[in-house]
């Protein structure tokens, strides 16, 4: 099916958490997270959460075998946001709370995971 010659430039619907690009009779979803700024500020919004739960933040050290004092400086390193994201990720219970606390979808954590640095997909999976 051709689309009608008389449509306008593309539209763009949104919604609270989805884009949706509509070009002639084509509905596709955009990524909500156009550049790696968005996700870094989902990441650092993700290790504020962290840090400010007293369970999670042991687990954190201890997994990543930071100290405390050093996160500052750890932070600064390619790969870390990420790694906080995959964090997350990994504990479906911990993801579930910090989306619910940020409302922010999971599905659009791991979005953001991929739009950064060694952002990946290969995080191990917690039981």
């Amino acid at each position: 099916m051709r689309p009608p010659e008389d449509l306008p430039e593309p539209i763009v619907a949104a919604t609270s958490d989805k884009r949706f690009r509509i070009d002639g009779m084509k509905v596709t979803m955009a990524d909500k997270f156009s550049t790696s700024k968005d996700a870094e500020a989902i990441a650092i919004e993700a290790l504020v959460f962290v840090a400010s739960d007293p369970e999670l933040l042991p687990r954190f050290l201890a997994l990543t075998g930071i100290e405390a004092s050093a996160i500052r400086e750890a932070a600064r390193e390619p790969g870390f946001l990420a790694g906080v994201l995959q964090f997350i990720l990994a504990h479906e219970p911990t993801l579930m709370q910090f989306s619910e606390s940020s409302g922010i979808p999971p599905a659009n954590i791991g979005a953001a995971l991929r739009r950064l640095p060694l952002g990946d997909d290969n995080h191990q999976s917690s039981i």
